[in-house]
């Protein structure tokens, strides 16, 4: 079942310790998974092709999506993302997007689905701050 096919009865509870990580690049996941970790949660580690079925039996805290060099390798899932949330009524799962490019998802022109945006290269220093604010939130 694809997220966007999940009807109201079929709400899943959001696990909050739990995070999706979706790309592309392996050494790019392992990375930002280890700076998740030092946060306290769980990630979980996806391929944009298999991140899809994961989500429709997961109801993360929240989603970070590796851009790549365009910022739209994870562009297919915007929309199972979006259903998530607006079949749970709030803005959960967060989104973050890890991007070569720095600004705001309405600066950068991006989808409403990304709550904040994280400029390439990957540190710790960058992102866990994100990571904390976004998850402390819910």
């Amino acid at each position: 079942m694809k997220p966007a096919d999940r009807g109201p009865a079929a709400r899943l509870t959001a696990d909050f310790s739990k995070v999706l990580v979706v790309g592309k690049s392996s050494i790019n996941r392992v990375v930002v998974s280890k700076i998740v970790e030092k946060s306290g949660l769980k990630p979980i580690s996806e391929s944009p092709e298999t991140a899809e079925k994961a989500l429709a039996g997961l109801v993360p805290g929240a989603i970070i999506l590796d851009g790549g060099p365009d910022d739209k390798d994870c562009d297919g899932l915007l929309s199972g993302i979006d259903a998530l949330r607006r079949a749970s009524g709030q803005a959960q799962p967060s989104v973050i997007l890890l991007s070569t490019r720095n600004g705001t998802p309405d600066s950068l022109g991006l989808s409403s689905v990304i709550d904040a945006v994280v400029a390439k290269p990957i540190t710790p220093e960058r992102l866990q701050p994100v990571i904390d604010r976004l998850v402390g939130r819910a």
